[in-house]
């Protein structure tokens, strides 16, 4: 029998939007990093020119938006989890906040949203503003100024290292709860690890699969 309250129906539609959008912008973040970067450097200029114009705005597109949302519903649900509880109003819960302080599960939490946070800002206010101007010179036939790729290139990178510990601090608060100061900067490390290793190990164009 389904649960009739619209607490909890609300809380999964924004969890499953939440998921959702984030797969998206992940995705395309390690599309950006693991694929395109390596094979931006192969190819010519003519190519670029006839390539760029038609893949790069649709991708940035869905990794725009994925943030986006991401972002917004992060923020619906740490509200109603977090700062609102039913019958009660809006305040500090118990999953913030108990009489021996703040929660490990929030901390975990803060801890990704500190990161994700940080993440949808390089999208929308470095990396989609760089890219715009490189589309539109692109299109234009001029060179582009080279400080802005080295800009997009650097806050995509950052994006993509901070993804790993990120996720530790969104998937902990469920499924692992505790928290010490060891624990945290263990996590962090792994996420920064597996992404480095991921970026040093990705194909090169012509090696074998």
């Amino acid at each position: 029998m389904a649960l009739s309250d619209l607490y909890t129906n609300f809380q999964l539609l924004f969890r499953w939007l939440h998921v959702i959008a984030g797969i998206v912008w992940i995705g395309h973040l390690y599309f950006f990093n693991f694929v395109n970067v390596p094979f931006q450097g192969t190819i010519g200029g003519d190519v670029k020119k006839a390539v760029n114009p038609q893949l790069l705005p649709r991708a940035l597109w869905w990794f725009r938006w994925g943030a986006m949302i991401t972002f917004l519903t992060g923020l619906v649900l740490f509200t109603q989890l977090y700062m609102y509880a039913p019958g009660a109003g809006f305040g500090v819960t118990a999953l913030f906040w108990t009489d021996q302080g703040i929660t490990a599960r929030a901390i975990w939490i803060l801890i990704g949203m500190l990161f994700g946070t940080i993440m949808w800002f390089n999208v929308w206010f470095i990396i989609w503003p760089a890219q715009k101007k490189i589309i539109s010179a692109v299109r234009d036939g001029v060179a582009a100024d080279p400080k802005l790729g080295k800009r997009a290139l650097l806050a995509s990178r950052t994006n993509a290292y901070l993804s790993g510990p990120m996720l530790f601090g969104m998937l902990s608060p469920s499924h692992y709860g505790a928290i010490n100061m060891l624990t945290a900067l263990v996590a962090i490390a792994l996420g920064l690890v597996a992404i480095w290793w991921a970026i040093k190990t990705a194909p090169t164009v012509g090696r074998s699969i």
